[in-house]
């Protein structure tokens, strides 16, 4: 065969090739990076409020914003197709609800597994009986 007559070989296109890689300005990893920071310490002032089982909520709610960022821009999953990010946040935020639910769950019966726990509880007990 000729050259001619030969077939011409497909030129592999952008998003074909299987190690492709992003170049993330470094401006959008230090805001996400600053973003990530001011998260933490909202955590951080959220532990030293008494809002009561909407703790919980607060915190697994910021650490599904921290992750999603985290794997959103840090491992690159933004530049990917958008239905790998929105099931992987989708996941994140049903285990964090599952959490959730498993820890409110606990207020019930967290005064009887650890003796003195709740102190007012069993003053209250032993009041009651005297």
């Amino acid at each position: 065969m000729s050259a001619a007559t030969e077939p011409a070989l497909a030129k592999p296109k952008p998003e074909d090739e299987e190690g492709h890689s992003h170049a993330v300005p470094l401006r959008v990893l230090a805001a996400v990076w600053g973003t990530l920071v001011i998260l933490t310490w909202i955590t951080i002032s959220a532990t030293r409020m008494d809002l009561g089982s909407f703790n919980i909520v607060i915190a697994l709610t910021i650490a599904v914003v921290k992750s999603a960022y985290v794997v959103l821009y840090f491992m690159h999953l933004r530049y990917d197709r958008p239905f790998n990010a929105v099931i992987l946040i989708s996941a994140i935020a049903f285990v964090a609800l599952f959490i959730g639910f498993l820890l409110m769950d606990t207020k019930g019966y967290q005064p009887n597994v650890i003796p003195g726990y709740a102190p007012e509880i069993e003053a209250s007990r032993s009041a009651a009986s005297h």
